[in-house]
């Protein structure tokens, strides 16, 4: 009993393999402009259904290895073209039914037992599911990790800090300053400034229109960091009412060197 269970499964499995090209080319391919993803995408289809073909036979855990591999593959590739999650969830589960369809075929053309054809198809939705399970988790934790290297990317060039002589750099500032760029001045001026054995740096504002209180508090948090390690910080371009700001917040300007122009802070340090 056990051995005909056997050949039948492995009928089963054989008739997916040998219709495996109809199979994946029977659903179109998906259009994205300015992205041809047909050739990986039948090849990807063609070791989906050997895996889904594998299920039929195999215990869970071989596909499972095999699954892993393809998941890892098709993940970093669709984010390779910036390709969203659902292309590989619908790649997934377009099969189900089809090989559901073969599975009854073979059944009722042979002598499956209804035990047989009920582990053939928990089997094969158990695959389907996990397939399902490992790309989602695949993608998901290489589009974080892909965010967060863009984020520091984004960070680095929107705070940088330019060396203009062995002891003078500059902060150019543009655009709004929130809670998040602070901090990132912060880290920017500690680390590259100490790094680079800076004397001096020029947080240029010229470019800010408007620092909000927390902001002007945590500006002032970057100064006094910088003094602490030997640096002197001058701040160019401050508008009157970044100043007022600080002034209402009780923040003492009266030790920071300020100037209105970047080209003032570069001759009040000796730099042309």
């Amino acid at each position: 009993m056990i051995i005909k269970e056997r050949q039948n499964l492995e009928t089963i499995s054989k008739n997916i393999g040998k219709q495996k090209d109809e199979i994946v080319n029977a659903i179109p391919i998906p259009e994205f402009k300015g992205v041809d993803i047909k050739d990986f995408l039948i090849e990807w289809r063609r070791e989906l259904i050997e895996v889904y073909a594998e299920s039929i036979v195999s215990d869970n855990d071989a596909p499972i290895e095999s699954l892993e591999y393809w998941s890892e593959k098709l993940s970093n590739r669709l984010l390779e073209l910036m390709l969203p999650l659902d292309i590989a969830l619908e790649e997934i589960s377009n099969y189900r039914e089809t090989i559901s369809e073969i599975i009854l075929k073979e059944a009722l053309n042979t002598d499956f037992s209804l035990e047989d054809y009920h582990k053939a198809i928990v089997n094969f939705n158990y695959i389907v599911d996990q397939a399902i399970k490992l790309v989602s988790k695949k993608y998901m934790k290489d589009f974080n990790v892909t965010i967060a290297r863009a984020r520091y990317a984004v960070d680095e060039l929107s705070i940088p800090l330019v060396k203009i002589t062995d002891s003078v750099g500059i902060i150019p500032i543009i655009g709004e300053i929130d809670t998040h760029r602070a901090d990132q001045l912060m880290k920017n001026g500690l680390s590259q400034g100490s790094d680079e054995d800076l004397d001096y740096i020029i947080i240029d504002l010229s470019g800010v229109n408007a620092i909000d209180t927390m902001v002007a508090h945590q500006l002032f948090k970057v100064i006094e960091s910088l003094e602490l390690i030997g640096i002197k910080p001058i701040l160019s371009g401050i508008r009157p009412d970044i100043v007022q700001t600080m002034v209402s917040l009780g923040i003492n300007m009266s030790h920071v060197k300020t100037v209105s122009s970047l080209q003032q802070a570069l001759k009040r340090i000796g730099v042309c």
